[in-house]
């Protein structure tokens, strides 16, 4: 650790504290040369890996940009963007582990995405989970609207098409 003041490489840790809910570690410092002290706080490093085994550093930006596509053309803002991405970091650093399979960051982006907007939902459902027919989202939106149905008795499921009368 380098000291801010006079870049002396030489530093001693004074008091260490757990920070964020475990998420980062305070520490105060001092420089051996120069006397100053000065605050460092360490974060975890989330590490992705990818189906190739390949490794990268976690980066909410991809996941926000990810889920902007899915977003386009609805109503969702910048500032709601912004916050699902916190809310899927929290998700995984509250997991407890350094590394995280890449199919466990969708999978933490998929439930504060259906709560902020469904139709983006689908969206980015279809190409996480491969919907591979109509069948599939057809099924999806049959999940939504028993779990609207289930959260609010008012709303009805769709109504099955009236059959035409037989003379």
């Amino acid at each position: 650790m380098h000291c801010p003041y006079c870049r002396n490489t030489d530093t001693r840790v004074l008091d260490s504290r757990v920070a964020e809910d475990g998420g980062a570690i305070r520490r105060r410092r001092a420089c051996q040369r120069c006397d100053r002290r000065f605050t460092t706080v360490e974060h975890i490093q989330l590490t992705v890996v990818k189906r190739s085994g390949a490794t990268e550093a976690f980066n909410r930006d991809k996941v926000v940009s990810g889920v902007r596509k899915a977003c386009k053309g609805r109503p969702v803002s910048d500032d709601e963007l912004a916050m699902l991405g916190q809310a899927v970091e929290d998700a995984l650093r509250g997991a407890g582990s350094a590394e995280i399979p890449a199919d466990e960051v969708g999978l933490a982006v998929l439930e504060p995405l259906r709560v902020l907007d469904q139709v983006a939902y689908l969206r980015f459902a279809s190409v996480y989970k491969s919907f591979s027919s109509v069948d599939d989202f057809a099924d999806e939106v049959a999940a939504l609207m028993a779990e609207r149905a289930a959260l609010d008795p008012d709303v009805t499921p769709a109504a099955e098409p009236a059959e035409a009368d037989s003379p």
